[in-house]
């Protein structure tokens, strides 16, 4: 490595280290203010487009929790992946007539007129990683900073040059969006990585050894070792797949990143001899909490924003030891493990 390149190395691990020591595990409102939150005598409509992922998981457990915490009554529903599901339990939900409704997840363009028609319902539509001009409120991680920190992280861990492997198969889901065009912007300012082409597609269900088949693929395309530097995603289950591929192929050079922060990554990420080099975390059940706080609001005829950003913090190889405990811990106060 030259000592510009050195040089440059230096300066992106930096950025990425300070980006991530900004940002801290925090809850977004004290114990004393959700006192004062009440939604007694309030029905409040949930839809999530799926419940497998460990970040859904935990954000569907917020909002219920909330709801009975603030001493409303919770009308979930789980769609199982399945869109047109989403869309009938959207229209049993509308029938329904609830004091509001909190939409989680799921594919923007089939959602859109439906999440139009809670609206021409009137009925207070707030939104999870969900970001529709139908909503009063989406409360979520801030995706832009998370997308172009582990962006960041990656380029520095190339030495700002190398060739990347990206999954890239639901640009339809908001949150993959902004991910994936961040990470895009940051690598105009480096031409000297590459995202290999086509892209690959990640898939629901069988994620990880779809994953799993299509980087061992990739890999035995290209033998050579450091052809391939780095595996993108826009969430962390084809990371795991990923990671595990290029241990099963003897290519540990092959780096892998993703957001969210299931335990599994995060234990990958934790271990000095894996490929997994960088998670960003964030915080679903917490998201999912101060949605419903933002639904007593509104509800009690306070202003909210338009969208409240939960903090979420990158893991990586050099802070792991320090920054996962928390989400561990609270994995497995959930009893994920």
């Amino acid at each position: 490595m030259s000592h510009k390149q050195s040089r440059s190395h230096s300066i992106l691990k930096a950025a990425a280290i300070a980006l991530t020591a900004a940002c801290s595990v925090q809850f977004v409102i004290s114990a004393a203010q959700a006192e004062e939150l009440s939604l007694k005598g309030k029905r409040i409509g949930v839809s999530i487009v799926g419940t497998d992922h460990y970040w859904d998981l935990m954000a569907f457990r917020g909002i219920q929790d909330e709801i009975k915490a603030l001493g409303g009554e919770a009308i979930a529903l789980d769609a199982g992946r399945k869109d047109q599901q989403q869309i009938a339990q959207l229209q049993t939900l509308i029938a329904q007539k609830p004091d509001a409704i909190v939409e989680v997840l799921g594919n923007l363009e089939v959602l859109n007129p439906w999440l139009a028609k809670i609206r021409e319902a009137e009925i207070p539509l707030f939104t999870v990683d969900t970001a529709t001009p139908h909503a009063i409120n989406n409360t979520t991680s801030n995706n832009y900073n998370i997308g172009a920190e582990i962006a960041l992280q990656m380029v520095a861990d190339m030495g700002g040059k190398g060739n990347v492997l990206v999954f890239n198969g639901f640009y339809s889901v908001p949150v993959c969006k902004i991910r994936y065009d961040q990470m895009k912007y940051v690598l105009t300012s480096f031409p000297d990585v590459k995202i290999v082409e086509p892209e690959l597609r990640d898939v629901i269900p069988n994620t990880v050894q779809a994953a799993y088949s299509n980087v061992t693929d990739m890999l035995t395309k290209s033998p050579e070792k450091g052809s391939l530097n780095a595996v993108w995603a826009c969430w962390d289950v084809p990371q795991i797949g990923a990671t595990q591929a290029a241990e099963a192929a003897g290519r540990p050079e092959l780096k892998t990143y993703g957001i969210d922060g299931s335990p599994e990554v995060i234990k990958m990420v934790m271990d000095e001899n894996s490929p997994a080099a960088a998670v960003a975390a964030q915080q679903p059940y917490e998201i999912g909490k101060t949605s419903v706080q933002n639904v007593a609001k509104f509800l009690a005829g306070q202003k909210v924003p338009p969208f409240t950003f939960v903090p979420a913090v990158l893991i990586n190889k050099e802070n792991a030891a320090v920054t996962a405990k928390p989400f561990l811990e609270a994995a497995e106060k959930a009893g994920v493990k």
